[in-house]
C-alpha cells in the first residue's frame, strides 16, 4: 500500500475571546464564536474561535518593540516545539492580527497605556478602514500600529492549549490557543468573507446547542468549550493558565 506523504502543519493562532454576561453580576460570561464559510477548505460551516495562520510579518524582529508584556525569549520559553523566538512571539502577534481582521477587535494599547476603545463612530470607522486595507493586503499590520502609536496588548493573551491537526488530513495546522477578555467599546463584526456569522454565547448554551445539532464544532473547539464551561468567571479562566502545563493534543 502506498502511503501519502505527511503534510507539515502550518503554525497558527486562535483566540478564545470572553466577555461578561449581561445581567449576571460577577459570575457568568460569554464566548465569541464565528461561523466559517461553507466553501472554506478547512472546517467549513463550523463554529470556531477567531484565528488563522502566522504570516512572515508577524514574526519579524521589529514586532518585539510593538508588543507589550512579552518578549521573543519569553514567548519562546512558553511555546514548546516552536522553532525560533521570532516565530514564538509571532504566535501572539498573529492571534491579535487575525482577531482584528476577522471580527474587528484590536487588542492594543495607546501611547498613554490605556486599552484601545472605539468611543465614537468616527474612530470606529477609522479603524474599520484600516481593517479593510489589511484584509486586502494594502497595508502592513506594523504600519497601522506605528501610524496610530499603538502597541499590541500581548499581555492580555494567555496561553491556554495547543492542538495539532492529525497527520493523515490534507490540510494541517499547529495551533496555539489563547484566552483573552474582550475590550469594552469595540464592536464585533465578522468579515463576511471567511466568516458568515458571529455570536456571543455562554459556554453551557453553546454545548447544549451542539448536542441538539444547532452548532457544528470540531473536536478541539468542543473540548475547549467544555473546559471553560467549568469556570464561573473570566478571571477564573485566565487564572487557570498560570503555571499550566500545556500538552500538545491532536
Amino acid at each position: 500500500m502506498i502511503m501519502k506523504a505527511t503534510v507539515k502543519p502550518k503554525d497558527a493562532s486562535t483566540v478564545i475571546l470572553l466577555r461578561k454576561q449581561s445581567n449576571q453580576g460577577e459570575t457568568g460570561f460569554e464566548v465569541l464564536m464565528v461561523l466559517r464559510h461553507p466553501d472554506s477548505s478547512f472546517v467549513p460551516d463550523s463554529y470556531v474561535f477567531p484565528g488563522g495562520g502566522l504570516q512572515k510579518g508577524d514574526c519579524a524582529s521589529e514586532m518585539e518593540a510593538l508588543c507589550s508584556g512579552i518578549s521573543q525569549q519569553q514567548a519562546y520559553e512558553l511555546l514548546d516545539g516552536i522553532p525560533s523566538p521570532g516565530k514564538a512571539l509571532g504566535a501572539w502577534v498573529a492571534a491579535i492580527r487575525e482577531t482584528f481582521e476577522e471580527v474587528g477587535i484590536l487588542l492594543a494599547y495607546r501611547e498613554d497605556g490605556k486599552l484601545l476603545e472605539f468611543r465614537s463612530a468616527d474612530e470606529r470607522n477609522h479603524f474599520h478602514r484600516y481593517r479593510r486595507l489589511l484584509i486586502e493586503d494594502r497595508i502592513a499590520f506594523h504600519d497601522i500600529l506605528k501610524n496610530e502609536g499603538l502597541t499590541l496588548a500581548a499581555d492580555r493573551l494567555h496561553y491556554f492549549s495547543h492542538w495539532i491537526t492529525p497527520w493523515f488530513l490534507p490540510i494541517r495546522y499547529d495551533v496555539r490557543f489563547f484566552v483573552a477578555e474582550a475590550p469594552s467599546y469595540q464592536e464585533t463584526l465578522h468579515d463576511g468573507v471567511e466568516l458568515t456569522e458571529h455570536i456571543w454565547i455562554s459556554p453551557n448554551e453553546l454545548l447544549d446547542g451542539a448536542k441538539s445539532g444547532r452548532f457544528d464544532m470540531v473536536e478541539p473547539t468542543m473540548v475547549t468549550i467544555s473546559e471553560i464551561a467549568g469556570f464561573s468567571t473570566i478571571r477564573e479562566v485566565i487564572s487557570s493558565t498560570i503555571g499550566k502545563k500545556i500538552v500538545s493534543r491532536t
